[in-house]
């Protein structure tokens, strides 16, 4: 259960984080993202404007390995506007799935239609 957590964006990022590591990403990326949502590179540290410019960081992410990312936990941001996903990201390996032993929060803020407008990085 996602403490605080609106029913419909609970359900958007769980589904999102359910395709990430999928095929299915770039099919889903109109259904979750706004059409100018604020993304962060993390790889160059600076940050994404629009769905085009997320769709190729993540193809880029991809080319270089297959990023993996588990939800572990939602809840609401100490403001009670922005969502905390609590994740624990990894790499698809030949030699299995390696997960990192420390999480990640993701920090998602969402426009009118329900989508998400940004998402942030920051250490829990």
């Amino acid at each position: 259960m996602a403490m605080g957590v609106p029913a419909a964006q609970e359900t958007l990022l769980r589904a999102m984080y359910d395709v990430f590591s999928t095929d299915a990403r770039d099919a889903f990326i109109p259904r979750c993202l706004a059409p100018d949502v604020d993304w962060p590179n993390v790889l160059d540290g600076v940050r994404l404007h629009g769905r085009e410019e997320v769709r190729a960081y993540w193809a880029r992410q991809f080319a270089a390995g297959h990023p993996l990312v588990r939800l572990e936990g939602l809840h609401l941001d100490e403001d009670g506007e922005r969502v905390v996903a609590t994740v624990r990201p990894g790499l698809r390996a030949e030699t299995g799935d390696q997960w990192a032993d420390g999480t990640v929060e993701h920090v998602y803020r969402f426009d009118e239609d329900g989508l998400v407008s940004r998402m942030d990085v920051r250490q829990p």
